[in-house]
C-alpha cells in the first residue's frame, strides 16, 4: 500500500508540474502579446509611418498558441462545455460511464487533431510556406498548435479515462460535485493544488 502513496504522490506532483508549465507559457504568451499591441500602439502615435505592420499577426498566433494549450486545463479541470443538465439526471453510476464514452469520443477527436495537425505541419514545411506580412514568419510553426494542442489534450482525457475506469470516486467525480476553488473560498489555493 505505501508503493500505491508514493506513485499517487509522484503522479499527482507531475500533473502540478504539467499545469504550472501550461499555465506558465500561457501566461508568457499574453504577457508577449499585450507587449506587441503596446508597441504597435504607441509606434502609430509616434511615428505612424515606421510602426510595425505584422502586429495584429503576432497577437493572433500567440492567442492561438495560448488557446491550444489552456485547453488541456480545461480538460484536467472538468471545465469543457457538455450538457450538466442531462448528466444531473443521472445516477452516479450512469454518470460515470457517460463520462467513459465522453473521453473515448474525445481521445479519438483529439488524436485527429494530432494526426491531421502533424500532416498540416508537414505540408508548410515542405511548401516553405510563410506569412505575407513583412515579417515572413514560418507557418508551421503557427500550425504546430494544433498538434501540440490535441496531444495535450488526448492526455488529459486519456488520464481523465483511467480515472473514471478505475479510480471513479462519486464523491468527487460525478457532475454537481464542489470543487477545491469553489468551497475553500481561496482561489489561489485551486493553482497550488
Amino acid at each position: 500500500m505505501p508503493e500505491q502513496n508514493g506513485a499517487t504522490r509522484v503522479l499527482a506532483r507531475v500533473d502540478a508540474i504539467w499545469s504550472w508549465i501550461e499555465r506558465t507559457l500561457v501566461g508568457l504568451l499574453g504577457a508577449f502579446a499585450m507587449i506587441i499591441a503596446a508597441i504597435q500602439v504607441f509606434g502609430r502615435y509616434i511615428d505612424p509611418a515606421d510602426s510595425i505592420n505584422w502586429a495584429e499577426e503576432v497577437i493572433v498566433y500567440a492567442a492561438v498558441w495560448a488557446i491550444m494549450i489552456i485547453s488541456s486545463q480545461l480538460v484536467r479541470n472538468d471545465a469543457m462545455v457538455r450538457p450538466d443538465l442531462v448528466l444531473r439526471l443521472l445516477g452516479a453510476r450512469a454518470q460515470r460511464w457517460v463520462e467513459v464514452f465522453n473521453c473515448l469520443v474525445a481521445l479519438a477527436f483529439t488524436f485527429g487533431m494530432l494526426w491531421y495537425g502533424w500532416t498540416v505541419v508537414s505540408t508548410a514545411v515542405l511548401l516553405d510556406q510563410t506569412s505575407s506580412s513583412d515579417l515572413q514568419f514560418p507557418m508551421w510553426i503557427y500550425y504546430t498548435s494544433l498538434p501540440v494542442g490535441g496531444a495535450l489534450m488526448f492526455g488529459r482525457y486519456a488520464i481523465r479515462l483511467v480515472r473514471y475506469l478505475f479510480f471513479f470516486d462519486p464523491r468527487t467525480m460525478t457532475v454537481g460535485h464542489n470543487l477545491a476553488h469553489e468551497t475553500s473560498g481561496d482561489l489561489m489555493s485551486s493553482f497550488t493544488e
